[in-house]
């Protein structure tokens, strides 16, 4: 399967999330996931070996439980893909941050009562 087949879903990029946090028994994901998208356990199950098939979590057994991590390697790789898109919204993101910055700075200033510079915006 595809990576972006696997990441196509709403659950399994939602499981990612949760394993992003730290290393999860099966168990505490699908109660979870059950909750947030009222689906059984089985389903549950279904997605994580989808994920753990495409590679992108690792599952590890203890005793009776299975310990599920993120797999990093796969996020790589579409990271590197991604990589060529990025020019196209970089610059529109710093765009904003330096917009935001601006905003922040002047409501600053308007709070304090402090006056701009000379050369800087009122």
């Amino acid at each position: 399967m595809h990576a972006f087949d696997v990441l196509g879903d709403p659950v399994r990029r939602r499981i990612l999330e949760l394993l992003a946090d730290g290393e999860k028994t099966s168990g505490a994901v699908s109660a979870v996931i059950q909750e947030e998208f009222g689906i059984s356990q089985p389903a549950v199950s279904q997605h994580l070996r989808v994920l753990r098939d495409g590679g992108f979590a690792t599952v590890r057994p203890e005793g009776t439980r299975r310990l599920y991590a993120v797999n990093l390697d796969p996020l790589r790789d579409i990271d590197a893909w991604l990589d060529r898109f990025r020019r196209y919204w970089t610059p529109h993101l710093d765009a904003l941050a330096t917009e935001l910055a601006r905003g922040r700075r002047e409501r600053r200033l308007r709070d304090s009562g402090e006056q701009p510079t000379q050369g800087e915006s009122p």
